[in-house]
C-alpha cells in the first residue's frame, strides 16, 4: 500500500463526480397512481422541475425548460408547487407567477398577475376550486407584505387571489379542513417562528374569515405545521415541553400524542415541509430526531404508540396516499433517493436514485457520533476519519482536521451520505461537523443557548470539539482548519479573530459585519439577530464587538474567501471588507467572487470550482501536494505556514 502524507491521497470523489449526472430530490406528492417529485440539477444552473411517474412506471417532466419551480418568499422559498387529481400548480422563479398543468400535461397556464407577488407553502382544493398559498407583496422600497390568499384554480386573479389572513408579520401553513375550517400559523418580529408563534383556526366563509380561534403558541411556544383530520380535529407539532412533539385540539382542549424527547419536526426555515402526514382517523406516519438520529416510523393516535419502520434512513417531507408513503430518504453510505412504500406490506423500494455518483462502500468515511464538554454544557458532532483503501499515512503523523459549524445557525448537522465530506475524508482529511449550542434537533433548551450568545457559544464549541479531536489523537493540532458557509462562515471568521485554535479559515458566503446584516437583509430575517446578538440599534456595542471585521487585528490565522456576486442574504462587499482588512494585515488570504450565484453556489462550474479552491489553498497553508492537479488561485501574503510532515 503506497505511503502518502495525508491530504495528498488520490481519491475517486472529485468535484465533477459531486456535480455531473446527479440531481437533487425534493417534494413528493402521491396523487392516487402517480407520484410528484422535484429534481434540481446542477448541471442546469440548479433549475429545479417536476416530475412525475405513473402506475405502469412511465416517468414524464412535468416542467420542461425553461421552467424553474422555485419560490422566492422568505428569499428561501419553500413548497413551491401541488397537485391532485393530474392537475399542477407551481411557482416559476422567473417571475414568481402561478402557473396551472392539467393531466394531459399541456403549456403551463398563468394563474396570477405580473407583478410583486411571490407564493409559497401552496395547497390545492379542487372541490372548492381554490389554491391556498402564503403570499408575498413586494412594492418598491417599502418592506414586504406576508399574506395568506385563495387563488381562483379557473380565473386569472387579476389582484394576485383574495387575502385570507393579514396583519401579523408572517404566515405559514394555511390549510383547509372539514366544515370549511382554516388553520394556519402566524408570527410578528422580532420572533422567528422557532422562537413564538400562534396557531389559529377559523371558518371559512367565502372570501371572509370568521370566528377566530387560537390553539397554541405564545412567547415561550412555537406551534407549528397543522393538518386537519378528517373528524375535523387538528393536528400540530409545539415544542411547549421541550421537545416539538406532536398535539392534538379537539376544538375544546389539547393533548400530547406521543410524548418523547425527540424533536418531531426541523426548523421551519422552507414553508411547506410535512415531517408527519395523516393517513386516516387512526393513525398518521411521522419522522423524528433522537440524539442526532433520524427516524421514520407509524403512530396509532388513540393509543400514542410509535412502530418505527424497518431499514429506514433518514427522511425528508413525507407524503402519503392509496395506501402508501413516499419521501426522499438520505443515507449514510449511499446517494439520496425517492423511496415508496406499501402501508400493508412495509417495505421501502427506491422509486428514483439521485443519480448515478456511487462509491465503493470502503472509501466511505462512516460518521461516528461524538460529544465533548463546552462551557454551556455537553456539544454534539460527527467525526469522520480519514479513509481510502489505496493509502496509508506515515508512521506518527496525524491528518488535517477541517472543523465544520453549519449555516443557520438554527439548523444542523446530520449523518447523512455528504460528498462533501467524502472528499476531504477520501483524500487523508478529517472532518469535524459540530452540531453547537443553538442547533435543532436537541430540544428547545439547547437550540436557545444561542440566544444573545452568537459568536460565543457556537465558537466555544467548535474550539473546544477540535481540541478534544487533537487529544485524543484524532487530528494534528498544527493543521486545524475550521469551514463554514452563510452564519456557519460567520462563526468560521469569528473563531479566526477571537481564538488561536484554528491555523485556517475557510469562508464560504460568511458574514464579517453583523451591523451590516442586521441593516441590509430581506424581511424574513430583518429581526432574527435580536434574539442572536441583541436589539438593533439599542446593542450597537455588542454587534461591533463580536463582528469579525473589528477585530482583524487579532487574526492570526489564513483565510480564503468564497461568495456569490448575487447574495441577497450576505451582501458580496461583506466578503470584499474582510478580504482588504485581511490583506492590508499582511496576513495570507484568497478570496474568489462567482458570478451569477446567490447564497449558495448552484452551478455545477462554481461549485467544482469552489471546491478545488479549497483544496488548493489547504494544500499551500499546511504544506501538502494534492494529487489533484488544481486550477492554481492567487493568494495574497503567502508564507509557509505548516511545513509538509514528509
Amino acid at each position: 500500500m503506497p505511503v502518502e502524507p495525508y491530504g495528498s491521497w488520490s481519491s475517486p470523489v472529485t468535484p465533477h463526480l459531486m456535480t455531473a449526472q446527479s440531481t437533487s430530490l425534493g417534494t413528493p406528492i402521491i396523487d392516487g397512481d402517480l407520484t410528484f417529485w422535484t429534481e434540481s440539477r446542477a448541471d442546469q444552473g440548479g433549475r429545479i422541475s417536476i416530475w412525475r411517474r405513473d402506475g405502469a412506471g412511465e416517468l414524464a417532466e412535468v416542467t420542461a425548460a425553461p421552467f424553474n419551480v422555485r419560490s422566492r418568499v422568505h428569499e428561501y422559498g419553500g413548497r413551491s408547487y401541488a397537485a391532485v387529481d393530474g392537475v399542477v400548480v407551481f411557482v416559476d422563479f422567473a417571475d414568481q407567477r402561478l402557473y396551472r398543468t392539467d393531466p394531459a400535461g399541456t403549456t403551463p397556464v398563468p394563474l396570477t398577475p405580473e407583478g410583486g407577488f411571490r407564493y409559497a407553502d401552496l395547497r390545492l382544493y379542487p372541490e372548492q376550486g381554490l389554491v391556498l398559498a402564503v403570499r408575498e407583496e413586494h412594492q418598491g422600497d417599502a418592506e414586504p407584505v406576508n399574506t395568506v390568499v385563495a387563488v381562483d384554480l379557473a380565473g386569472d386573479n387579476p389582484t394576485g387571489g383574495s387575502v385570507l389572513c393579514s396583519g401579523a408579520d408572517f404566515y405559514a401553513a394555511p390549510r383547509l379542513g372539514p366544515d370549511h375550517r382554516l388553520a394556519w400559523v402566524e408570527w410578528h418580529h422580532p420572533n422567528m417562528p422557532w422562537d413564538s408563534t400562534a396557531l389559529m383556526t377559523a371558518r371559512l366563509d367565502g372570501s371572509e374569515v370568521r370566528d377566530l380561534t387560537p390553539v397554541a403558541g405564545g412567547p415561550t411556544e412555537s406551534a407549528i405545521y397543522p393538518e386537519w383530520l378528517p373528524s375535523g380535529e387538528l393536528i400540530f407539532i409545539s415544542d411547549r415541553t421541550n421537545w416539538w412533539n406532536l398535539y392534538v385540539w379537539n376544538g375544546d382542549s389539547v393533548r400530547a400524542l406521543h410524548q418523547a424527547e425527540a424533536e418531531f419536526c426541523d426548523p421551519p426555515w422552507l414553508l411547506g415541509d410535512t415531517p408527519y402526514v395523516i393517513i386516516d382517523e387512526t393513525e398518521l406516519i411521522c419522522s423524528w430526531r433522537r440524539n442526532g438520529a433520524a427516524g421514520i416510523g407509524r403512530l396509532t393516535l388513540r393509543s400514542g404508540e410509535l412502530t418505527p419502520f424497518a431499514d429506514s434512513g433518514e427522511p425528508g417531507s413525507l407524503t402519503a396516499g392509496a395506501g402508501r408513503v413516499a419521501t426522499v430518504m438520505q443515507y449514510e453510505d449511499r446517494p439520496q433517493a425517492l423511496m415508496i412504500m406499501e402501508l400493508e406490506q412495509p417495505a421501502w423500494t427506491e422509486l428514483r436514485a439521485s443519480g448515478d455518483a456511487t462509491l465503493p462502500r470502503e472509501v466511505i468515511s462512516t460518521p461516528m457520533p461524538v460529544s465533548w464538554s463546552s462551557k454551556a454544557g455537553p456539544v454534539f458532532g460527527w467525526y469522520y476519519p480519514p479513509v481510502n483503501p489505496d493509502f496509508t499515512a506515515p508512521a506518527g503523523t496525524l491528518p488535517p482536521l477541517i472543523t465544520r459549524s453549519h449555516g443557520g445557525p438554527t439548523v444542523f448537522s446530520t449523518a447523512a451520505l455528504r460528498l462533501s465530506v467524502q472528499y476531504w475524508t477520501s483524500r487523508g482529511i478529517a472532518v469535524l461537523d459540530v452540531n453547537y449550542g443553538g442547533s435543532t434537533g436537541y430540544g428547545r433548551e439547547y437550540r436557545e443557548r444561542l440566544r444573545g450568545a452568537w459568536g460565543i457559544v457556537d465558537v466555544e464549541d467548535c474550539v473546544a470539539g477540535a481540541t478534544a479531536m487533537v487529544e485524543q489523537g484524532l487530528a494534528d493540532e498544527a493543521r486545524l482548519a475550521i469551514e463554514g458557509g452563510s452564519a456557519g462562515g460567520y462563526t468560521t471568521l469569528r473563531a479566526l479573530t477571537a481564538t488561536d485554535r484554528f491555523t485556517a479559515g475557510l469562508s464560504l458566503y460568511g458574514i464579517g459585519d453583523l451591523e451590516a446584516l442586521a441593516k441590509d437583509t430581506h424581511k424574513f430575517e430583518a429581526r432574527y439577530l435580536d434574539g442572536l446578538v441583541g436589539p438593533y440599534p439599542e446593542a450597537l456595542d455588542t454587534y461591533h464587538d463580536r463582528s469579525p471585521i473589528h477585530h482583524v487585528d487579532q487574526l492570526s490565522a489564513p483565510i480564503l474567501i468564497l461568495q456569490g456576486a448575487e447574495d441577497k442574504v450576505v451582501p458580496p462587499n461583506q466578503a470584499e471588507m474582510m478580504a482588504d482588512a485581511v490583506r492590508s494585515k499582511g496576513l495570507p488570504v484568497a478570496m474568489v467572487i462567482y458570478p451569477g450565484e446567490g447564497h449558495g453556489f448552484r452551478r455545477a462550474e462554481n461549485i467544482q470550482a469552489a471546491t478545488e479552491a479549497q483544496l488548493y489553498f489547504l494544500g499551500r497553508v499546511f504544506g501538502f501536494d494534492p494529487a489533484d492537479e488544481l486550477t492554481p488561485i492567487p493568494i495574497d501574503n503567502l508564507q509557509d505556514v505548516v511545513r509538509d510532515p514528509r
